[in-house]
């Protein structure tokens, strides 16, 4: 079978089980090659290098990395649509972009090349999450040019599964496909996924009887608390997958089956940890915001790029015997972080405090308002079904008195109502800031 016979050259010893001076100098290889290519080819990085006084000659190992410039999303709307493409357009063979919703829209193309590393990532991927060749794979994700639903596709089809291309929407029908084609991935963003749990137990199906093995969650920074709640009501093991379209799409880091932090596949990627506000390096195992840069990429090579995630690297063995370094969870993005009342506050955190609450279903939205000169947070959850309304006033007074002494930030607290709280057809919207309104 051609499919597993790629599977069993993607994964040999040698590529994920390098020892830490081989994925060094290969880094470094590929690093100097791919600061040369953008020098060269790439007018913004020619200039950006050229202020900041330096060249791919400086490079001499992988410290000097921090020599050189960042490059952020508003690099990519500035040069839109095709300014930081490195080859011709012609030789681009997909575009995907962001959907532009606070401006122009950020654009990533992909030469056949980088497909094909793309795919094959993604496949190393799905692999080390515990998937096999004959799952068949629910995959929720976006199509179109959001790149989570495609990266999830052709990996899952490299690596010989059968794949139900659904994207997201029409949950009901997703629930009877999962059961009639005996689904036993679901690839999806965790809060939709926790939605499919939902409409399910309303129909009475019960997905934990079903194939399902293994979910594959990712696209929105989600809890620990929120995987078990994935765990209990699926009947699976959630997995966390990481990416993001600037560098690649889905497949840049994945669990394995330990679920102990993500692989980041250093043979294609570089991952530094900066300070958040002096962008200064900072030591592996010291928690920052997370910088990429690609080191095969060839249509849009990105250099030193912030991701806003806030993270830590561990170079602490992982049972199953890969040596790239993981990701550990993402605790939330910069611009995605409150400040209330001198409080930092990420809505992960807060997620975390809600799940597993008596009486609380996990849905739930903040909402930001601005009250005299200081932000003013109110959480509204959603009551479980058989709460009567008479209970909500005291469990809005007990998440309240929780969320102050497990985050120590003050709050008003609402109580919803059964489905008031807004669902999930994608990524999930967790902040309203009214602030601007």
């Amino acid at each position: 079978m051609t499919a597993q016979t790629n599977v069993s050259a993607l994964y040999a010893p040698d590529v994920e089980c390098l020892p830490r001076d081989r994925l060094d100098a290969l880094q470094l290889e590929r690093l100097k090659a791919t600061l040369t290519n953008a020098q060269d080819r790439v007018p913004h990085y020619r200039r950006a290098f050229a202020e900041a006084g330096v060249g791919p000659g400086d490079l001499r190992g992988l410290a000097d990395l921090a020599r050189f410039p960042f490059t952020v999303k508003t690099d990519l709307r500035d040069n839109y649509p095709f300014g930081l493409f490195a080859v011709p357009r012609e030789e681009v063979v997909r575009l995907h972009a962001s959907s532009g919703t606070t401006g122009k829209p950020t654009v990533v193309g992909y030469t056949a090349a980088d497909l094909e590393v793309w795919t094959s990532l993604m496949a190393r991927s799905l692999m080390a999450a515990g998937v096999r060749p004959g799952d068949v794979v629910h995959n929720a994700y976006g199509y179109g040019l959001f790149t989570g639903g495609l990266g999830f596709h052709y990996g899952a089809e490299r690596l010989g599964c059968t794949v139900t291309p659904i994207s997201g929407g029409n949950t009901e029908k997703q629930i009877a496909l999962m059961r009639d084609f005996g689904a036993s991935v679901l690839a999806a963003t965790p809060s939709y996924a926790l939605n499919l749990a939902e409409v399910a137990e309303r129909q009475g199906v019960d997905l934990r009887s079903s194939a399902l093995r293994v979910g594959v969650f990712g696209g929105e920074p989600w809890s620990e608390a929120m995987r078990a709640e994935l765990d209990r009501r699926l009947g699976i093991s959630a997995v966390d997958s990481y990416g993001l379209s600037e560098i690649m799409g889905p497949g840049v880091a994945m669990e394995c089956s330990q679920r102990d932090g993500l692989h980041g596949w250093e043979d294609h990627f570089l991952f530094e940890i900066v300070h958040p506000d002096t962008l200064e390096p900072l030591p592996v195992g010291d928690v920052g915001e997370l910088v990429i840069t690609t080191l095969t990429k060839r249509a849009l090579p990105m250099i030193r790029y912030r991701t806003r995630d806030i993270t830590r690297l561990s170079d602490e063995p992982c049972a199953c015997g890969r040596t790239h370094r993981r990701i550990l969870k993402i605790a939330g993005r910069n611009d995605d972080m409150l400040i209330i009342r001198g409080v930092n506050i990420y809505p992960s955190q807060v997620e975390s405090v809600l799940i597993g609450f008596p009486g609380i279903e996990p849905h739930y939205q903040l909402v930001v308002e601005r009250q005299g000169s200081l932000d003013h947070l109110t959480i509204e959850a959603e009551a479980q079904p058989l709460i009567g309304d008479a209970a909500y006033p005291s469990m809005a007074a007990k998440i309240r008195h929780h969320v102050k002494s497990m985050i120590g930030v003050s709050c008003e607290v609402r109580v919803m109502k059964p489905g008031e709280v807004p669902r999930s057809q994608g990524k999930a919207v967790r902040v309203k800031d009214l602030r601007g309104s």
